[in-house]
């Protein structure tokens, strides 16, 4: 299904039925989430959607920066859409600042945030370093170098992989639209998300969940998400799996969901 903006056309699904679960990835989009929608379906409705510029979600203006506070207006005004709110919003990586930005901007339409692994570089001390290692990596990816980029992003996030793996995610057989959406993340998205600073005062008035993965040691993600926990005064939850965790075994991700809800 779509909806309608002033600037965009976005693309969601619902599926279920009961209360109101918001599943929100960046860049992922909402294909992403599809094992894990599906197992939370039996007891919830639940909101998926691919976030603006990405594969389904079409923005008028594609040379405009993808910021965490747009989407955030996108997700408002699809949970006023489907009418099931104030929702459960579970956002991972990208998603998760989105959902970090909805509570500041629309705190009456969230009930519990869950920002599961949120890159937010910007709550580091080496914020500095690592901008400058995300901006050699978009240069990198945007001359035409999507191995090199992906080589680069790992040794960032410090996750290690064989080349082999890194060429067939990064630079193996992709379609057209696969292009344009790395295209489009590297150039309107990587910055403004990992390097958005987030009202800590109006997160810490909310009921947010910091998410890390239990296999996410060592991570770049697991210092952000630590930092930010850290600053909003609370201790982190561990979920099952790594960066992508409720990818690799949705139901013990479901699981683990319904027990922290």
């Amino acid at each position: 299904m779509y909806h309608q903006t002033p600037d965009a056309k976005l693309y969601y699904e619902v599926r279920g039925s009961g209360p109101l679960i918001v599943l929100v990835g960046a860049p992922m989009d909402a294909q992403s989430f599809e094992p894990l929608a599906d197992v939370l379906a039996t007891d919830h409705t639940v909101l998926t959607t691919d976030p603006r510029g990405i594969n389904r979600s079409i923005v008028d203006d594609r040379d405009r920066d993808s910021t965490p506070e747009l989407r955030a207006d996108d997700l408002a005004r699809l949970i006023t859409h489907v009418d099931a709110g104030p929702a459960v919003v579970l956002g991972s990586s990208g998603g998760a600042v989105s959902t970090l930005a909805l509570v500041q901007q629309r705190p009456d339409l969230v009930h519990t945030a869950i920002a599961h692994e949120p890159p937010l570089s910007s709550l580091l001390d080496d914020r500095a370093e690592l901008r400058a290692q995300s901006e050699d990596i978009i240069a990198t990816h945007l001359s035409g170098d999507a191995f090199g980029a992906g080589k680069k992003f790992l040794a960032l996030a410090n996750i290690h992989l064989p080349d082999e793996v890194v060429e067939q995610i990064f630079a193996g057989d992709r379609d057209e639209q696969a292009i344009a959406d790395a295209d489009f993340q590297h150039a309107h998205m990587f910055i403004p998300t990992a390097f958005w600073e987030p009202d800590l005062d109006a997160l810490r008035k909310a009921r947010v969940i910091v998410g890390i993965g239990e296999e996410s040691g060592g991570q770049l993600c697991e210092r952000t998400s630590q930092a930010l926990a850290d600053r909003l005064g609370i201790e982190p939850t561990r979920f099952p799996g790594d960066h992508i965790g409720f990818v690799g075994d949705p139901e013990a991700f479901a699981r683990r969901l319904r027990d922290v809800l």
